[in-house]
């Protein structure tokens, strides 16, 4: 009874103050059953299993807590090379300015803003429903609180091929600014399209995005978070695949006091396949979870998790990955891994991998290593003349290797490793 009042207490605080944004009817019926999911089950605390590891104190907070700008020495914004549309928010407002015109990108791209003024709109079956649909087993208050109250977002449909990748950047203007975005992407079948994320978005950066995969369609998503080093961030990925459909989604995180990241998949078509992979470099105080749920509800499927982190100077490392396998989904295939390199004593890694199998002709592991860099190989490398800080870092890139392969196209990839190497030479010397 102490932990449901004290629950409530925080949800009451967090709200108090804040109104639902006005909308139109098909908007405002998702936010209202949002906010009354989140009623119900309360924001979270530490005793909360899925929080126990992370503390969601700051997330939940009525104020963000100040974050100073970070001064990122002109290093060149990621994906800059790729042509891309491009649109932009400092601290969680669209600046029309500093975007491309969407259309170049020829698929239907909408802001929330606008869209949810109206009184219908094709979002209504997609908006707050993926979210809802995650709350279960496992509750996932801050996904509910942002559905109620995200400001703004995009909402894209793709009917065919994108002519070019959509690119979200998300700016921190504000040491206080506290920003919540919520966007939709529906594939109608066939359709295929890449989104990239990048940037750190505000002091306090809440985002969940929602991806209807229909059948036959392909959605790439790559996503970079960092560098400011105070921000925090929650960020919630929920989708859902059709049959013969593929998800593939990557994040590479530098940076950061904390970051919660969680995704929620659901395989419900035959012969799908959704990859989830993350790459993680944290010095000092950093604390980062991936949080990843991946429910198999349909035959012949393939998933897999590949997770890695690169810890130094007590830095915190977090994964918590479950695969459930529904009565029925046979020939399933998945695969999960979670790892973490610790360049010192006091970092720590935790993990918790799952499986839940209720199907008897499956093919699911999982497993989870944490240990220092192999001194065998750096021996090897610095008796060839390889400095060992240049050996430090040779052997960091490679423990990262297998999560940046996750990315299909070789130009964001490059990019991706590009980003890595100057962090650690920043790091590393």
């Amino acid at each position: 009874m102490a932990l449901a009042q004290a629950k409530r207490a925080a949800t009451e605080a967090r709200l108090e103050g804040l109104s639902l944004p006005a909308s139109g009817a098909w908007l405002a019926q998702a936010r209202g059953a949002a906010l009354a999911r989140l009623s119900e089950m309360g924001l979270p605390g530490r005793r909360d299993e899925y929080w126990r590891w992370t503390d969601p104190t700051t997330l939940a907070a009525a104020e963000a807590p100040a974050a100073a700008l970070f001064d990122d020495g002109g290093e060149r914004p990621a994906f800059d090379k790729i042509d891309r549309v491009t649109l932009v928010f400092v601290d969680g407002v669209f600046d029309a300015a500093a975007s491309d015109d969407p259309a170049a990108a020829e698929v239907e791209i909408t802001r929330l803003a606008e869209a949810g003024a109206q009184d219908i709109h094709w979002a209504k079956d997609l908006y707050g429903a993926l979210e809802a649909r995650g709350q279960a087993p496992v509750a996932r208050p801050f996904a509910a609180l942002n559905t109620a109250i995200a400001t703004d977002g995009v909402l894209i449909r793709a009917t065919g091929k994108a002519a070019k990748p959509v690119s979200l950047v998300y700016r921190h203007a504000s040491e206080t600014s506290d920003a919540i975005l919520h966007h939709c992407v529906k594939l109608e079948e066939g359709a295929e399209l890449t989104l990239l994320e990048s940037g750190p978005g505000a002091a306090r950066f809440s985002t969940v995005l929602e991806v209807e995969v229909g059948d036959g369609a392909a959605f790439h998503h790559i996503r970079t978070q960092g560098r400011d080093h105070e921000r925090r961030v929650a960020a919630h990925l929920f989708a859902r695949l059709g049959a013969e459909s593929r998800f593939k989604t990557f994040t590479l995180t530098a940076n950061g006091v904390l970051t919660r990241n969680e995704t929620v998949v659901e395989l419900t078509g035959d012969d799908s396949v959704a990859h989830i992979a993350g790459a993680a470099m944290g010095d000092g105080g950093f604390h980062h979870d991936d949080t990843v749920f991946i429910t198999h509800d349909a035959e012949r499927c393939e998933s897999r998790q590949v997770f890695k982190k690169v810890l130094m100077n007590g830095a915190e490392g977090i994964f918590q990955g479950k695969i459930l396998v529904k009565p029925g989904a046979q020939k399933t295939d998945g695969y999960q891994i979670s790892q973490s390199l610790l360049l010192d004593e006091r970092s720590q890694f935790l993990a918790k991998p799952e499986l839940e199998i209720y199907a008897d002709d499956v093919q699911c592991s999982h497993g989870s290593t944490s240990g220092a860099i192999d001194e065998t190989a750096l021996y090897y490398l610095r008796s060839r003349g390889v400095p060992e800080r240049a050996a430090q870092a040779l052997l960091v890139q490679a423990f990262l290797a297998q999560t940046i392969e996750e990315i299909e196209d070789e130009a964001l990839s490059e990019d991706i490793r590009t980003r890595l190497e100057a962090w650690l030479a920043r790091r590393l010397g």
